[in-house]
This record gives structure tokens, C-alpha cells and sequence, in this order.
């Protein structure tokens, strides 16, 4: 699995980066076919207090890509929240590569 995170008009420290990578663990514990991982978090001074702080991510799995975005006015809360979307769309994506199996014809008259 290759992350990589960076920071738009933010510096990415040490503890964000280690934050960011418990978090995405998660992911590739429930699913073992993720290529590659791209976070993003930026900090925007124009928008409302509210929605300052944003964490998008980029997930490459085999198959198909995922992407995820949140928005809070805490960075380590939108990092949480942008965690538990991916994860949510990662398992739906698992259990319908998984479900994918048909019965043949033969098999389903007997």
C-alpha cells in the first residue's frame, strides 16, 4: 500500500502524518486489495469558521477508485469523520465484489 498525504496551505507535522495513517489503517485492515492512498488537507481562510478544515482522500483499489471528502472546523475531526466515510464505502465496495458469484444454469434447476 503507498499513502501519501500532503497539505495545501498547511504544513503536514509529524503528528498529523502518524494521526492520518492510524486512521487509514483501518481501511486497509477490512480490505487487503488497496494499491494506493492519496490524502489531501487543506485549510481554507476564505469559507466560514464552521468548514475551515478539509481532509479529501484518494483510494486506488483493485477495480476501482474511491474518494471521500469532509470538512470541519477541527482538522483531526475531519480527518475521523473522512475515515469512517471511506471505510463505509470500501466495505459496501468488498461485499459487492464478494457477491458477485452466480449460479450456473445447470445448478439452479436441480
Amino acid at each position: 500500500m503507498n499513502l501519501t498525504i500532503s497539505g495545501h496551505h498547511l504544513e503536514v507535522t509529524p503528528a498529523l502524518r502518524s494521526y492520518v495513517t492510524s486512521k487509514l489503517d483501518r481501511i486497509s485492515r477490512h480490505f487487503d486489495q488497496v494499491v494506493d492512498i492519496k490524502v489531501l488537507l487543506t485549510v481554507d481562510n476564505i469559507k466560514e469558521k464552521d468548514h475551515r478544515q478539509k481532509a479529501e482522500c484518494n483510494i486506488h483499489v483493485k477495480g476501482k477508485d474511491i474518494f471521500a471528502e469532509s470538512t470541519h472546523a477541527d482538522l483531526y475531526a475531519a480527518v475521523d469523520e473522512l475515515a469512517d466515510k471511506l471505510d463505509r464505502q470500501v466495505l459496501r465496495y468488498k461485499t459487492k465484489v464478494q457477491e458477485h458469484h452466480h449460479e450456473t444454469a445447470k445448478r439452479a434447476l436441480q
